[in-house]
């Protein structure tokens, strides 16, 4: 069911040959994180401090003590798409381990857009605008990388990150990957697996 956000932004999912399936896979056949633009495990993962597109506050500080999922999307990616009902049946699942999920909108994109996303899949988790500075994307508009995604190493949708409750960064790769994957490395660093 659409949600009236979405529907009033004209929010649609798109498809193409091969989204969707990798979710679904056992957890060795996901991305290794070789891309070298990426941060390295053991690296302290950047500060950062956004809104919701609602204007609440968020930032990576208030997770300290707790394993994150990090991840960086865009609204019109269908592989971001693709993995969004996966990631919030595993951030209500993982969320009594001490594990937490937040998303940076890595386009630049409006809030309309954001919060459209966000709603349409029922995310339980907040979402972030990073923006770089006017104009902004949407939906139907790609932007460009805002100064979060720029230091995350953003070179591709979704890009995730695990970092640890020290705030250092476990592991990270680009692409969808199985949702076996995403639980056994968030449950390795989680306080209270």
């Amino acid at each position: 069911m659409l949600r009236p956000a979405a529907n009033a932004l004209g929010f649609h999912t798109s498809t193409e040959p091969g989204v969707g399936l990798k979710e679904n896979e056992s957890a060795s056949s996901g991305s290794v994180g070789s891309d070298p633009s990426l941060l390295k495990p053991g690296t302290t993962a950047p500060a950062f401090t956004l809104k919701t597109p609602q204007g609440q506050t968020v930032s990576l500080s208030d997770y300290k003590g707790k394993a994150v999922l990090l991840e960086l999307f865009a609204t019109w990616c269908p592989h971001c798409q693709a993995e969004a009902p996966h990631l919030a049946k595993l951030a209500r699942e993982l969320a009594p381990k001490g594990v937490q999920f937040v998303s940076v909108n890595g386009d630049g994109e409006n809030a309309a857009s954001v919060f459209a996303f966000h709603r349409y899949f029922a995310s339980p988790y907040p979402a972030l605008l990073d923006y770089r500075g006017a104009p902004t994307g949407s939906f139907t508009k790609p932007g460009s990388p805002g100064p979060v995604s720029t230091v995350y190493g953003l070179q591709s949708f979704p890009t995730f990150y695990v970092i640890k409750p020290d705030g250092t960064v476990a592991w990270a790769a680009q692409g969808e990957q199985p949702d076996a994957l995403l639980k056994q490395k968030l449950l390795a660093v989680a306080p209270q697996a």
